[in-house]
């Protein structure tokens, strides 16, 4: 089976380069732009976060194409540091200490990152096993659903931030059940 991962597009929260997760922002003008200036792959159908910038962007690059949701596959939960960028958090203890922690361990009254992952792949099992009998599905979802699941999946094995990608953009996959082979970039 073919899958594309797709980022949302830029929000405001983005252009900032604040903790957007829980947060349920809607693209932005620049963000709306750069999404009509690429060039995505056909599918089949589109499996989305259930969040605005998510949808919006589904509903921007495949305007005719069936998008179905699930809420496994939302954004991580920032707890507090949600909304707020690293200069506005760069004096606080506790985000000192996860950066410290290579970004891996429980957000501060947020969600934990392994429940996250867990989260996600789940979501993405479930996505895949009831789109079993098309070809091609894009996953329009966010940068931590597509790291998480990639680290899981791809080989050969990489690290989470290894997986990072901007707005708008993402990976061309062929999923076989059990691993991912990423096949390029969009």
């Amino acid at each position: 089976m073919t899958i594309n991962f797709i980022r949302h597009g830029k929000t405001a929260g983005n252009l900032e380069k604040r903790y957007i997760g829980r947060t349920d922002e809607p693209l932005c003008e620049a963000g709306i732009a750069e999404l009509k200036g690429i060039a995505y792959p056909d599918c089949d159908i589109v499996v989305s976060s259930p969040m605005r910038r998510c949808l919006m962007t589904a509903e921007l690059i495949y305007p005719t194409k069936r998008i179905v949701t699930y809420g496994e596959l939302r954004e991580c939960d920032f707890g507090d540091f949600e909304g707020k960028n690293h200069s506005e958090l760069s004096g606080n203890e506790a985000y000192r200490k996860w950066l410290d922690n290579g970004g891996l361990s429980a957000f501060p009254n947020g969600e934990d990152s392994s429940d996250f992952r867990a989260r996600c792949v789940n979501g993405f099992l479930k996505a895949a096993a009831n789109n079993k009998t098309v070809n091609t599905i894009s996953f329009v979802v966010h940068g931590g659903t597509i790291m998480s699941i990639l680290a899981e999946f791809a080989v050969p094995r990489k690290q989470f931030y290894d997986f990072l990608t901007e707005n708008g953009h993402g990976y061309l996959t062929e999923f076989d059940g059990e691993k991912i082979e990423v096949t390029g970039k969009i």
